[in-house]
């Protein structure tokens, strides 16, 4: 079959982020599915006659399922189009990327992966730190803070993102933030563990607040805005750089 599909990781927002392979892949597609967070000037690198569809999953918000994701998918490949499926930050982190390779492999079509620029590391830039430091932080975990019903995970593993010698990064966590903490606490972190909050990272909307796990799981419980954010905590979020 002659249809092909690129997974192209869009980083977090900034069209300056953008990979030279994603830009070239982007202006040769026929359709590109694209996730909200992959909106905007982003699109701009698309040729006028491509189909431009909104495919994105937002908390709390009317979603198209994955099953109706996938299926479009196979139907543009079905045609023999070039399609993108454009993905916010690498499409490989929290971006449920397998189901859509699987439905592509069970109807015979090629895909290739290129990825992008995670939204972890664009929030670690844009507060001046790096994610790991010799000596007290040699490791750095990534986690995603809701299951598919919206709720915290319940089979995280709370001793390993209790850790006071990691970097954790919590994506999609601002709504359970609290219960994560609350956990964190049982599993002996201090609650004055430094925190990061990075919302609409890598835009002009973007925002970082400099706080601690127990400051910041208060904020989340009262307020926790619409915005995309990336929560970041551990030795590294005490710097007051930038």
């Amino acid at each position: 079959m002659s249809g092909f599909v690129s997974f192209v990781g869009s980083g977090p927002g900034d069209p300056e982020l953008l990979t030279v392979k994603a830009v070239n892949r982007i202006s040769k597609a026929d359709a590109v599915l694209f996730d909200d967070l992959s909106a905007g000037p982003i699109l701009a690198h698309a040729k006028p006659s491509a189909d431009l569809v909104g495919v994105g999953k937002r908390a709390g918000r009317k979603s198209p399922k994955q099953d109706h994701v996938s299926k479009l998918l196979v139907d543009y490949a079905k045609t023999g189009a070039h399609v993108v499926r454009l993905k916010s930050g690498d499409s490989g982190l929290f971006g449920r990327l397998e189901e859509e390779q699987l439905a592509l492999r069970e109807a015979g079509f090629r895909y290739e992966i290129i990825p992008g620029v995670s939204s972890a590391s664009a929030a670690a830039a844009a507060a001046n730190i790096p994610l790991t430091r010799r000596f007290t932080s040699r490791r750095v975990q990534f986690v995603t803070g809701h299951d598919t019903l919206g709720d915290l995970p319940a089979d995280l593993n709370f001793a390993a993102l209790a850790d006071p010698d990691t970097t954790t990064v919590v994506f999609m966590g601002k709504r359970t933030f609290a219960q994560l903490v609350e956990k964190l606490e049982d599993y002996g972190l201090a609650l004055t563990t430094p925190a990061l909050l990075v919302e609409s990272v890598s835009t002009p909307e973007q925002s970082i607040q400099r706080t601690t796990i127990k400051d910041l799981a208060e904020l989340l419980r009262n307020n926790i805005g619409t915005k995309p954010a990336i929560i970041m905590y551990g030795p590294l979020a005490d710097s007051t750089d930038g």
